[in-house]
């Protein structure tokens, strides 16, 4: 069992919350994690590069220089493929190459769990007994980041009800905001600390625990 100290807003603990590792993968799989996160990553990419040929290229289609009698070797206009500016020879002119890629829906769940056991295992998650506030105030939000000791980029979790904390933290620097039903190792990656309420933590854990039994 792992013991998650759990915080007040102003850093200090009021309680534990006891997490089964075993419900998150047991060990932290880095290939796992890996192979997900390239997934996600690769799943991004629009696949929408294009380039233009020399008819595409705009420019006057006059010869820069006479062909005889300067000495110089034979040239065309400004748009051949030759010249800065200039048109592509072989122009890429629609979506050939897909970048997509797949992994089996248990896999996923799995590593989606096992990057919260990676996180855990750092120290890395902040739990706070309750994340709400009278209204949106950024810097409510600072302060109970700061009390926390986040001090590099953070990913705060919230469940779509608490819009005070959404707005409180939307517009600090390094700061995300994703729902706490959307969690997933591209994103508990990229950030060094996840914020997370106690009751959407336990609700995340419960359903986490379900797709084990499940699968």
């Amino acid at each position: 069992m792992i013991d998650l100290p759990v915080l007040d807003k102003s850093g200090k603990q009021v309680d534990t919350l006891a997490i089964d590792e075993t419900a998150l993968g047991n060990e932290v799989r880095p290939n796992l994690l890996k192979q997900a996160y390239v997934m996600y990553h690769a799943n991004r990419r629009q696949g929408s590069a294009r380039t233009k040929s020399r008819g595409m290229v705009k420019g006057s289609t006059r010869k820069l220089y006479r062909q005889k009698g300067t000495g110089n070797a034979r040239v065309g206009n400004a748009r051949t493929i030759i010249r800065k500016g200039g048109g592509v020879a072989f122009a890429k002119t629609q979506a050939t190459e897909t970048f997509r890629k797949r992994m089996p829906k248990a896999m996923r769940r799995l590593a989606n769990r096992n990057a919260l056991l990676a996180k855990l295992v750092d120290g890395e998650v902040k739990c706070i007994d309750a994340l709400d506030f009278d209204a949106p105030r950024t810097r409510n939000m600072k302060d109970v980041l700061a009390s926390c000791g986040v001090n590099r980029t953070c990913l705060v979790a919230l469940n779509e009800e608490n819009r005070n904390a959404a707005l409180s933290a939307r517009n600090l620097a390094d700061v995300d905001i994703i729902r706490v039903d959307q969690l997933n190792v591209f994103e508990l990656l990229n950030h060094r600390f996840l914020l997370v309420d106690r009751a959407s933590l336990e609700a995340w854990l419960a359903e986490a625990a379900s797709d084990k039994e499940a699968a």
